[in-house]
């Protein structure tokens, strides 16, 4: 469905269209905002912040560019008010507000690389059963392909062979709805999907 359309069903207050822009945008805007106070529980929280005073302020909101834009930057001014406002004694937190401020065009990266990886966590869950698990507990537990195949009781060919399947059907899926810039990101990122 357009935004246009979407927002003026919002302006008429049917919850339903609130409903499918937090269904659409939600999860990739946590992803975004993570990588601004790398905590994912204030994740969330800030992101249902944003989207909940979207809805309050739905008949006085104006937006100039587009819903998806609008709303990154929202979470993206609340991540800085929210790392102003706490004053973070780590200096890494403090350098992220000084740069995020600064760079408009690190902001876009951000917003691009969040998306990437909205979309690559999608393609993980999709995968059959057995082949999401083997690339999670690689991936994500960062357990050798030993320990792997000592856990699940099999060989550990066929965990190589899992996880090779699994980036096979992660790039040709990237392949097939991405633009070549995005797909270059995303080699980037499956490089550390590294074998045991």
């Amino acid at each position: 469905m357009e935004e246009k359309e979407l927002l003026q069903r919002l302006s008429l207050g049917d919850e339903s269209a609130f409903q499918e822009i937090f269904m659409r945008y939600y999860q990739q805007l946590v992803v975004f905002a993570n990588k601004m106070v790398y905590d994912l529980d204030q994740s969330r929280d800030l992101v249902q912040e944003v989207i909940v005073h979207f809805y309050e302020k739905r008949d006085h909101i104006e937006i100039h560019t587009s819903l998806k834009a609008h709303l990154y930057q929202s979470v993206r001014n609340r991540c800085l008010n929210y790392l102003k406002r706490e004053q973070t004694i780590r200096n890494h937190h403090s350098r992220i507000f000084e740069e995020r401020k600064e760079s408009h065009q690190e902001f876009l990266d951000l917003m691009e690389e969040a998306e990437l990886e909205n979309k690559i966590f999608n393609i993980i869950h999709a995968l059959p059963k057995q082949c999401q698990k083997i690339f999670e507990m690689s991936r994500f537990d960062g357990k050798s392909n030993a320990d792997i195949a000592e856990e699940l009781s099999i060989s550990k060919r066929t965990v190589e062979t899992q996880i090779s399947n699994a980036l096979k059907k992660i790039r040709a899926k990237l392949f097939s709805h991405m633009a070549l810039t995005i797909i270059s990101l995303s080699c980037i990122f499956l490089s550390n999907f590294a074998y045991g």
